[in-house]
């Protein structure tokens, strides 16, 4: 059984950064793409960012490209997503995600639990 374990939230002001991290347990990834989603109250899960396992492509929506940064460490199972210049529009339940086919939203077979992300004003 595959497990996601997120870690890094937290409040931050305006412009600031954080760093999450997903650890991944349970099968070693030889393929597929891990994911980061977004959740705000009374807004439906958002795409956030991709990367393949065995790939360096990396998918961003343009509310994040050029701030956030995907990254991953096969060895740790881990993949990481480097966000800067954090917007109060970024606040929302971050969830990290594995899917063993494409990056599309719709692939994603395992979820971690979330991890809440705050940005003030």
């Amino acid at each position: 059984q595959v497990q996601l374990v997120e870690s890094g939230g937290g409040l931050v002001q305006a412009g600031g950064s954080l760093r999450l991290s997903c650890a991944a347990s349970g099968r070693t990834f030889s393929s597929g793409y891990m994911g980061w989603f977004r959740q705000a109250p009374g807004k439906e899960r958002e795409f956030v960012s991709a990367i393949g396992w065995r790939t360096d492509t990396t998918f961003y929506p343009a509310s994040v490209e050029g701030r956030f940064t995907i990254s991953r460490d096969n060895a740790k199972n881990t993949v990481y997503l480097q966000m800067n210049s954090l917007k109060p529009e970024d606040t929302a339940v971050y969830y990290c995600a594995a899917s063993l086919r494409s990056w599309l939203a719709r692939d994603y077979d395992y979820w971690g639990q979330g991890t809440q992300v705050t940005v003030s004003s």
